[in-house]
């Protein structure tokens, strides 16, 4: 919960600065109309790879603390669901850094 309070605080102080920076001049205010969030995008793409690949691998240890004699099993499991959220990822910030 405090990581999501202070994602949004981040946000907002991001949004604040810069309509109080876009303020100055007609130059200024052209230019903030044609504002590139994409930086802003892709930063979301990765927390939130960095997030579900925390959880899985969070969850995979528990589980290996539960039943150690399958900890083979979940490993392997768990670098292939990462992998595939990297992938994932991977995809989705070259198309939001292209486009």
């Amino acid at each position: 919960m405090k990581l999501i309070k202070s994602a949004v605080f981040a946000f907002a102080l991001l949004f604040v600065t810069q309509g109080a920076a876009s303020a100055q001049t007609a130059e200024v205010v052209n230019q903030a109309a044609s504002v590139d969030y994409r930086p802003i995008g892709a930063g979301l793409i990765i927390i939130g790879a960095g997030l579900g690949i925390g959880l899985l691998a969070k969850s995979a240890v528990e589980s290996m603390a539960r039943q150690p004699e399958i900890a083979g099993n979940i490993q392997g499991a768990m670098i292939i669901a990462a992998a595939l959220i990297e992938g994932a990822t991977f995809f989705a910030l070259l198309l939001q850094l292209i486009a």
